[in-house]
């Protein structure tokens, strides 16, 4: 696939992580498609990212409804034939930070946050991989979290931690699915970020916590697969 020019998709792109996933792809020489939920919003962030010189373009997408993920798989396979990257990086935060237990947790906040973390990245798969199968190219980055380790799993946040624990799962069961195919399909946990999940006081900057994430997007062929890692490096699950 290195003769041509490569497409990566990045869900969640106008802020934070995604951004600058996106901004950093494309520096890479990659041609990539923005995705935001608000259409405005995202092309406003590919409008900035295009002043800087660099290959972007959005496309609106709500990771939660099939026929926005419908819409925006057309367009890839009559635009680009197909995706090399795709990166499962939109994600949401319903827990009030700091005081919902589990047992207080209600079903609706389980439900939606579930939606989007971990529908929304199955639906993306089915909708991307078969192609990047066909093709034997791919790469498939799952933006977990800390917080969804079982080795290290804890109170608090329980829809967050659930869903990324689920999301975690997705990345494993993905990855057996495609052994011995070079479609490589890992989770990254990004750390503690300054975005507007993660907040001011967090101690990294978004470029930090997308560095391990398109490194993940970049391997070459013999590279690992269904694996979960943090600053470049394998940790538990």
């Amino acid at each position: 696939m290195d003769t041509m020019q490569k497409t990566a998709l990045v869900t969640g792109g106008n802020r934070g992580i995604g951004f600058e996933a996106c901004r950093q792809l494309a520096g890479k020489g990659f041609r990539v498609i923005l995705t935001s939920r608000d259409e405005a919003k995202g092309t406003a962030a590919a409008e900035q990212l295009q002043q800087e010189g660099l290959e972007i373009m959005s496309h609106p997408l709500d990771v939660t409804d099939p026929s926005s993920i419908e819409q925006i798989a057309r367009f890839v396979r009559e635009r680009f034939n197909g995706l090399e990257v795709l990166v499962n990086n939109a994600g949401i935060f319903l827990d009030v930070r700091g005081s919902a237990g589990i047992l207080d947790l209600k079903l609706d906040t389980l439900h939606e946050t579930m939606e989007t973390n971990v529908h929304g990245p199955v639906l993306l798969a089915q909708a991307f991989i078969p192609t990047m199968r066909e093709r034997n190219y791919g790469r498939v980055v799952n933006v977990s979290s800390g917080a969804g380790q079982l080795a290290d799993m804890n109170n608090g946040y329980p829809a967050y931690r659930i869903s990324k624990t689920a999301l975690n799962a997705v990345t494993r069961i993905l990855a057996a699915e495609l052994s011995g195919t070079n479609v490589l399909v890992n989770s990254v946990c990004p750390g503690w970020v300054k975005t507007d999940m993660g907040g001011p006081d967090a101690p990294r900057t978004p470029a930090q916590g997308a560095d391990t994430l398109v490194w993940l997007a970049t391997l070459p062929d013999d590279g690992p697969s269904g694996g979960f890692f943090r600053d470049r490096e394998s940790i538990d699950w």
